[in-house]
Formats: structure tokens, C-alpha cells, sequence
């Protein structure tokens, strides 16, 4: 007789308070993040560097992170890059899971990430204070910018720009993805 292990169910409370490096939690069960790709990282560290790079060179302040939980709608998330302004970094500290969502997110989309749960990702994070998030697609050369309000699609010779967030920001599709 075959018998199988039930995966271990633990409550959010459980996870926050000792939380899993490249874990997330959802609905009761310890995910994974993937591991990520040259590609997956190179991008990632583009990114974080353009990011933070505007963020100081505007004197804007806040704080680039990769990878740190956030609290979603009943879930705990890790964006892959995520930015919180001034005033977020001084009333949050330095927490262990930030209690919202980051304020500005990045996602690289891999090619065995299912469309649903993506865009899923992406309404969560929206429903949790985010106001913007970025889905990056390496593979396709496309940047799509969300807010509650609107979807903007950047293709390889397109520049794409922040819409709500970091303002004026704006970096070549090309030169992230290349």
C-alpha cells in the first residue's frame, strides 16, 4: 500500500513569527521560490541597481530590497524586487516581514509560471497597499506596469516608466532584459 505525506499545514501567525528564507506562505502551506536563473538574477540585480541608482540620484530616499516577505491579503509574500519610500522605512524599522505590501514591486516571470497565479500575485499585492507592479517577461522581452487604474505593456524597443511610484523613473526594456 502506497501512503503519501500530507504536506504540514501551519497558520500565518506560526510563519511570521519564524519565518523560512525563500519561502512564502499561502493558504496554509509553505511555498518554495524557485530557483532562479543567470537570467532570473541578472535581471533582478539590473533592476534593484536602476532602482535604487534613481532613488538617490532624485533624493527621493526609501530603500530598495530583494526578496524580503511582505503581508499580503492572508498571505506572506517575497517580491523578487520591491521599494519602500521614506516614510514606510521609518515607521516599519527594520522588520523581519513587512506588514503590507511593498509599495512598488518587480516580479521576473519564469517560463513555468502559470498566468493565473501571476496576475493573481499581482491583485494581491495591489489589494495590500501596493500601488504599482512590474511583471517582468525575460523570455518574451516585455515589462507590463499595473496599477489599480491602468496596465501599460513595454516591448524591447520601448522605455519603460513608472507610473505612480518613484516618478519620473524610466529605463530601456532593451538595456533591463538584454
Amino acid at each position: 500500500m502506497l501512503t503519501t505525506e500530507k504536506p504540514q499545514v501551519i497558520s500565518l501567525e506560526e510563519f511570521l513569527a519564524d519565518p523560512l528564507e525563500r519561502m512564502e506562505w499561502v493558504d496554509g502551506q509553505l511555498i518554495e521560490k524557485q530557483d532562479t536563473t543567470a537570467k532570473h538574477g541578472r535581471i533582478q540585480a539590473r533592476l534593484t541597481r536602476h532602482w535604487g541608482n534613481f532613488m538617490a540620484a532624485s533624493n527621493l530616499g526609501g530603500e530598495v530590497y530583494t526578496e524580503t516577505l511582505c503581508r499580503t491579503v492572508d498571505r506572506a509574500r517575497c517580491p523578487d524586487v520591491a521599494y519602500l519610500t521614506p516614510e514606510l522605512v521609518v515607521q516599519f524599522g527594520e522588520f523581519k516581514t513587512l506588514p503590507q505590501s511593498f509599495v512598488l514591486i518587480a516580479e521576473i516571470v519564469s517560463p513555468t509560471d502559470l498566468a493565473e497565479e501571476v496576475f493573481a500575485k499581482v491583485k494581491e499585492y495591489l489589494q495590500s497597499g501596493c500601488e504599482e507592479v512590474w511583471l517582468v517577461f525575460p523570455e518574451n522581452q516585455w515589462i507590463l506596469v499595473m496599477t489599480a487604474q491602468r496596465q501599460i505593456l513595454f516591448t524591447l524597443e520601448e522605455t519603460a516608466r513608472t507610473q505612480v511610484v518613484l516618478p519620473g523613473f524610466s529605463v530601456s526594456v532593451q538595456e533591463l532584459l538584454a
